[in-house]
């Protein structure tokens, strides 16, 4: 659904000017100018009320400002901020600790956006395509499909068949065979190179991303 913007207070309309004003253009958002949420629901600072349907492009699950999610993001705040991996931590360890159990793997790497697992993940498989599977020094190939979206760094919308993540931003990294989404066969054929190292598909409905990566 399409907002009026001439519909929206005056508030809301200098809000929107200034963030338009000051702000670079790499999303076009509605003209709602949000200013609290509560589980699923978002209020503006019109005081109007809304269901919050994106969820933050799904890192959201969990509704907004959950009780006791805010009460461990304090208690944690209020003993030690951050870390960086120059240090060993207390919480990391028992957090990897956790949920390698949980999910039966050997090893896990936190994260902070999405885009940084997909650039994580496209080096592990060609690290362990030059390493085990045998592949030439700088031959390995990932297959990916068309009309993706993995993130906004220039390595990733090197494989983008999309015009508006590209115009402008070249040159691009080699080393990726972009083929049709929901095409088995010409995956079976892709997977025949014996330099590919992965294929990286992710789900092309929008707001319920899930990623998978498989090694050949």
């Amino acid at each position: 659904m399409m907002l009026d913007i001439s519909s929206i207070s005056d508030l809301s309309r200098d809000l929107i000017a200034k963030d338009e004003h000051y702000g670079a253009h790499n999303y076009h958002p509605l003209p709602v100018v949000l200013t609290r949420g509560e589980g699923v629901f978002v209020w503006d600072v019109d005081g109007k009320k809304y269901y919050d349907f994106l969820s933050a492009y799904s890192a959201l699950n969990q509704g907004h400002c959950h009780p006791k999610i805010v009460a461990s993001l304090v208690e944690q705040a209020q003993k030690l901020t951050i870390t960086s991996r120059a240090f060993h931590n207390d919480v990391l360890a028992e957090y990897s600790a956790y949920i390698t159990r949980y999910f039966g793997y050997d090893k896990v790497l936190p994260m902070n956006t999405g885009v940084e697992a997909v650039e994580t993940a496209l080096k592990l498989v060609r690290k362990w395509a030059y390493e085990v599977k045998g592949v030439p020094e700088n031959k390995a190939k990932v297959i990916v499909c068309e009309n993706n979206f993995h993130g906004r760094t220039l390595n990733v919308i090197s494989f983008s068949t999309d015009a508006e993540a590209t115009n402008d931003f070249g040159p691009f990294m080699p080393g990726y065979q972009v083929i049709p989404y929901n095409d088995i066969k010409t995956l079976e054929t892709a997977l025949q190179d014996k330099n590919v190292a992965g294929f990286l598909l992710k789900s092309l409905r929008h707001f319920c991303p899930a990623m998978q990566f498989q090694v050949s």
